[in-house]
């Protein structure tokens, strides 16, 4: 048993617990008729609640396509957990108005079945439903945010590592325009520093890859974001973002982050993560660059 099979069984039996504890408090169905065999017919109704669950999982997983992945991110656990609602809680109810039709009818007339005692079953395990719901929104809400805000601290340390050595490569380009002989770390190893962009027209765009931003895909044309003289300068380009991207591709610090983005790692400021969704704060202009679903693992590989 994994350990995403062991963290269902735990939500799972806190969550039939709740249930079967707030029928022990309220007594409906007719069980304060049963006196202390009240506790056995608990005991049965959280067995056929817990087992029903975990049909319910199969269910999802197999049928619905929705398996249990912490790794989706929270707003799909919550997404999933509704769905389970939707799915468990007509269902329990039905099983438990047949316990109470073939088990507790003995003492309790009124609990013969029948759709009045069908939608009261329903209304009272919609309502634990709910109440348990809300629980594990908070708690997994809270979780993920605590693990969001670790990912991106570590994140911005990594990212912060990474850009020290560029700081020498910046160094030697401005001691290299002075006109001083001097070998950089990265002169044997990192293809050229400077660049001709080139698009559909005869336009170009020369850049220090170092100075580069980020190139953003507007319509037809690309729209390079650039320093130069230490201000931020744009240039529109009649090109396409995959072009560039294959432009680029010697340059391990450019990376893809957005189907309109592409940007250079060697100049971001902070990253920073909201509810899910990530974003890369640039330096000298401070714009947030978004970070889609399908290119977080490769901008988190790139960084690390």
């Amino acid at each position: 048993m994994d350990k995403g099979q062991k963290e269902t069984i735990r939500i799972r039996i806190i969550s039939v617990g709740f249930t079967v504890l707030s029928l022990f408090v309220f007594k409906p169905f007719g069980l304060e008729a049963w006196q202390w065999e009240a506790y056995a017919h608990l005991l049965a109704i959280g067995a056929l609640g817990f087992g029903t669950c975990m049909l319910v999982e199969i269910i999802l997983k197999y049928l619905v396509r929705m398996p249990r992945s912490t790794k989706r991110g929270v707003d799909y656990i919550i997404r999933r957990n509704l769905w389970f609602q939707l799915i468990n809680t007509p269902l329990i109810s039905l099983i438990i108005c047949l316990y109470r039709h073939y088990v507790l009818s003995d003492r309790e007339p009124g609990n013969h079945l029948s759709w009045s005692n069908y939608f009261e079953t329903l209304l009272i395990i919609a309502f634990c439903s709910f109440a348990v719901g809300l629980y594990w929104r908070f708690k997994f809400r809270n979780r993920y945010l605590r693990a969001e805000l670790e990912e991106t601290q570590l994140l911005n340390m990594q990212l912060q590592r990474m850009q020290q050595p560029l700081a020498s490569v910046d160094e030697g380009k401005q001691t290299a325009e002075s006109g001083e002989n001097v070998t950089t770390p990265f002169e044997t190893t990192q293809p050229p520093t400077t660049i001709v962009l080139t698009g559909t027209t005869s336009e170009t765009v020369t850049l220090h890859t170092y100075d580069l931003l980020y190139i953003e895909a507007v319509g037809n044309y690309v729209k390079v974001c650039q320093l130069c003289d230490g201000k931020v300068h744009t240039d529109m380009l009649r090109a396409t973002s995959k072009q560039m991207e294959d432009d680029l591709k010697d340059y391990p610090m450019i990376v893809r982050c957005h189907r309109a983005f592409l940007v250079n790692l060697g100049q971001v400021e902070k990253i920073v993560s909201k509810a899910g969704s990530m974003q890369l704060v640039m330096k000298h202009n401070h714009e947030a660059i978004p970070v889609s679903r399908s290119n977080m693992s490769q901008v988190k590989s790139a960084i690390s």
